[in-house]
């Protein structure tokens, strides 16, 4: 049956601004204009700051310039108190005025150089200051952007259910949020019909198909049907039987596309193991030897979907192998905090550009489409959806001297 969608949540308030209006955008709070008069503002803050410094700095070197003169009147006669304006006995006019101005000179330049060694202390420290304000202020105006990449980072692990709703003016990063909360709402739609749609396929498609397998089993369990009529049954179930199998492959294709979002533990040595008990009976038909170690390599994700990672790459190495003393190795271990999947098997040889041709719907080593007695050609297309769901990834190598080696690494 389908299931009735859960409501949406309301849309947050469009911007009150009209952007085909020439007036509006000019009067509009934009980042722009904020971060312009921000930083403008404490640039002008900065330079009142650092001349009204300098000039403080500069006042009190002037005073402390003239108020030790490297002279002084004593007894209406010039006399030094410093070695570098000494004047000789009977200094004539010329002498006085150079030995003033070497002096006066030389008490400037020590002002100024206390000027200069204040100033730069002065400007060391309005640097921090304007450094740790302006990466405060730059966190706040920036802040509507950690809060859209938190909400899609939600969203990318199938939380659609998640809106922004920024508050705030009517901004750049406003309408930003704005449009990524719509197109969040026409996602949610999206997915919500294909559930709908995923859940009536699935009941639509599987009725049928059971009720003509059930009637091919009543038929063919009559004793004293003819020999043809029995051959014929057996061809259709067969038919039947393949049928569902790529209904059911399908349907797991599409749920096994979105992220997990209930997520349990899971040890990949026991999923590996449940799967080659399932496969161990066509392994025995066939021939082929399973073996290998599976070490505890546990995962977050779901159960079921990563015991059909193991089976499906299980029967695939089965399956696709030598007519005679064909094997298949399957181990699990954990590598560099990964979970590790490896299953190798004999078989033919891969040439490597066929590699990716392996991984599409319907796709098999030089087959395409029907054909086939070894399945739907959705194994690995499965494999690498539940794979990608979980946060993960499938390489596929070719073995030297025929086969494959399949490797999953899943986060632990």
């Amino acid at each position: 049956m389908a299931t009735t969608p859960a409501p949406h949540p309301q849309a947050p308030p469009k911007p009150t601004w009209d952007p085909r209006d020439p007036v509006r955008p000019l009067l509009r709070p934009t980042i722009r204009i904020r971060l312009t008069l921000l930083y403008g503002g404490m640039f002008l803050i900065a330079g009142i700051l650092l001349l009204s410094i300098i000039y403080l700095f500069t006042a009190q070197a002037v005073n402390d310039a003239t108020a030790q003169l490297p002279f002084r009147v004593a007894t209406g006669r010039v006399e030094a108190t410093t070695p570098l304006c000494r004047l000789p006995g009977t200094p004539t006019t010329e002498e006085l005025n150079a030995a003033l101005t070497i002096c006066l000179r030389h008490q400037t330049d020590l002002a100024l150089d206390d000027v200069l060694r204040r100033s730069l202390f002065a400007l060391l420290g309005l640097s921090i200051i304007a450094f740790a304000f302006g990466y405060a202020m730059a966190g706040r105006v920036l802040s509507p952007l950690g809060r859209i990449t938190r909400t899609a980072r939600q969203v990318a692990g199938s939380d659609l259910a998640r809106r922004i709703e920024l508050d705030g003016p009517d901004d750049e990063l406003k309408e930003l949020a704005d449009t990524f909360d719509e197109m969040l709402e026409r996602l949610e739609r999206a997915f919500t019909a294909q559930q709908r749609f995923v859940a009536n396929a699935s009941h639509e498609l599987r009725t049928p198909l059971a009720i003509n397998r059930t009637l091919l089993e009543v038929h063919l369990s009559d004793p004293g049907a003819p020999v043809e009529l029995q051959q014929l049954g057996k061809t259709l179930l067969a038919t039947n039987e393949r049928s569902e199998q790529l209904v059911e492959g399908l349907l797991l294709l599409a749920r096994s596309d979105n992220q997990i979002v209930e997520r349990k533990p899971v040890d990949l040595a026991e999923v590996a193991s449940r799967a080659i008990d399932q496969v161990r009976a066509e392994a025995d038909a066939k021939g082929v030897e399973i073996r290998g170690e599976q070490a505890p390599a546990v995962v977050q994700g779901n159960g079921v979907l990563l015991e059909r990672i193991a089976l499906n790459l299980i029967q695939n190495a089965v399956r696709y192998n030598v007519p005679e003393d064909g094997w298949a190795e399957v181990t699990t271990e954990t590598q560099h905090g990964q979970a590790v999947l490896v299953v190798s098997n004999s078989g033919p040889v891969v040439p490597a550009y066929e590699i990716d041709n392996l991984f599409e719907p319907f796709r098999r080593l030089r087959q395409e489409r029907t054909g086939s007695d070894k399945g739907v050609g959705l194994g690995l297309s499965i494999v690498r959806s539940v794979a990608r769901a979980h946060g993960g990834r499938i390489i596929a190598e070719p073995r030297e001297g025929g086969g494959l080696v399949m490797r999953v690494t899943l986060p632990i």
